[in-house]
């Protein structure tokens, strides 16, 4: 049973880093196209960063240049990290599971940006 566990949300100020883990069981993520969305208040979820087996990877314009996935398949991990970070990157943050009809989220993870 595929089952994803986000961690590593907070309360940061504006300008600082965190970095979000996905931790992934039940499945090898190397297979799977894995990414990090995430969904503020009153907004549609979007997709912030994205990895998949071959070893691209594709961004949201909004965090290009600050954000980065990595995805330790022997760890069956994918963190985020994310530098710089704005108060407009305030959202719950989820990680997502694809493959064929497969298609998988975790339960998120708060990350706030305030002074």
């Amino acid at each position: 049973q595929v089952q994803l566990v986000e961690t590593g949300g907070g309360l940061v100020q504006p300008g600082a880093s965190l970095r979000l883990s996905c931790a992934a069981s039940g499945f090898a993520i190397r297979t799977y196209a894995m990414s990090w969305y995430r969904q503020a208040p009153g907004k549609e979820r979007e997709m912030v960063a994205s990895t998949r087996w071959t070893g691209s990877t594709s961004y949201a314009d909004s965090v290009k240049g600050r954000f980065t996935i990595f995805a330790d398949s022997y760890k069956g991990t994918v963190d985020l990290q994310m530098n710089s970070l704005k108060p407009e990157d305030t959202a719950m943050y989820y990680c997502r599971a694809q493959k064929a009809l497969t298609d998988s989220w975790g339960q998120g993870t708060q990350v706030t940006v305030s002074s």
